[in-house]
């Protein structure tokens, strides 16, 4: 996929060549995506990324995973993630050993995103429900009359399966012809169509923000998966989160814009937070 990762925003071409662009133009979103890329600059540019990199890169993933399974419903303190090991029991363990294991997958499958994000979508999905679906319902969407186990921050009316893959198709089909819109406007429209459809029979929330992070590491703005957005939308609450999904999903231009707002503060603040990681390292704190 072509992208726009830091730089300037684009001229939005004509939305029958570039639907992603043209939302560069709806009002705010300009300023968020040059918001995001200053914070990403910001910590990208510390000092003790010239030598530990990778292990803001690991204190990254693990607070991202830990934020994504608190949106689920299983939120920890980041220290009982670190020490616990009992992942495959039913109900939280089970959440917040998803969000790991989703984390760690996602930077496998940066080379195939490009090529099928759709198969993407599928491996993500097995791998964060593990033993816990039956089989013939694991790796794909949802058939007619199928339910979806879902956490309750998602209360939008569920879409009907054949809806469901005409938009993961044309979802698909809008990400494979690339765009020049920032990384953060894709970012955005991936996550809120994933979280607005959900596809799969469970683990919809953790599957759609380990998308937005393959995206937002695929399209070079955080190459090394520094900037764990997870973490911000944690932050910003369960509720501001929904909020911003209802925006999103009633496809209004204030909505969507609201929206890619919203997944841009996120952004800023997985920033801050390994900014804040890096700071500790420096002084020997962490």
């Amino acid at each position: 996929m072509a992208a726009n990762p830091r730089g300037t925003t684009p001229e939005p071409p004509t939305a029958s060549d570039d639907p992603l662009a043209t939302l560069v133009s709806l009002p705010g979103v300009a300023d968020a995506v040059d918001s995001v890329r200053k914070g990403v600059d910001r910590v990208y540019g510390h000092r003790i990324m010239r030598r530990r990199s990778t292990e803001v890169t690991s204190e990254a993933a693990l607070r991202g995973a830990r934020a994504s399974a608190a949106l689920s419903g299983a939120d920890w303190e980041l220290e009982e993630v670190r020490r616990r090991t009992d992942f495959g029991v039913d109900g939280e363990p089970r959440t917040v050993g998803a969000a790991l294991r989703l984390t760690a997958e996602a930077g496998q499958l940066l080379s195939v995103w490009r090529q099928s994000p759709l198969r993407v979508l599928a491996r993500l999905h097995l791998v964060a429900a593990g033993g816990g679906a039956a089989d013939d319902a694991v790796g794909r969407p949802r058939l007619a009359g199928e339910p979806v186990v879902e956490e309750q921050l998602v209360e939008l009316t569920l879409p009907g399966a054949d809806e469901v893959a005409g938009r993961l198709d044309g979802l698909a089909r809008l990400l494979l012809a690339g765009s020049e819109a920032p990384a953060l406007v894709t970012a955005a429209v991936v996550h809120g169509e994933l979280l607005a459809l959900r596809p799969f029979g469970s683990h919809n929330g953790l599957v759609a923000r380990a998308a937005e992070r393959i995206v937002l590491v695929g399209s070079g703005l955080d190459p090394k998966s520094i900037c764990p957005a997870e973490v911000g939308h944690a932050e910003q609450g369960r509720a501001a989160y929904a909020a911003a999904l209802e925006g999103y999903a009633s496809g209004t231009p204030e909505g969507v814009a609201a929206w890619i707002a919203h997944c841009g503060r996120a952004v800023e603040l997985g920033s801050r937070e390994s900014t804040a990681v890096c700071e500790a390292l420096q002084r020997g704190a962490a």
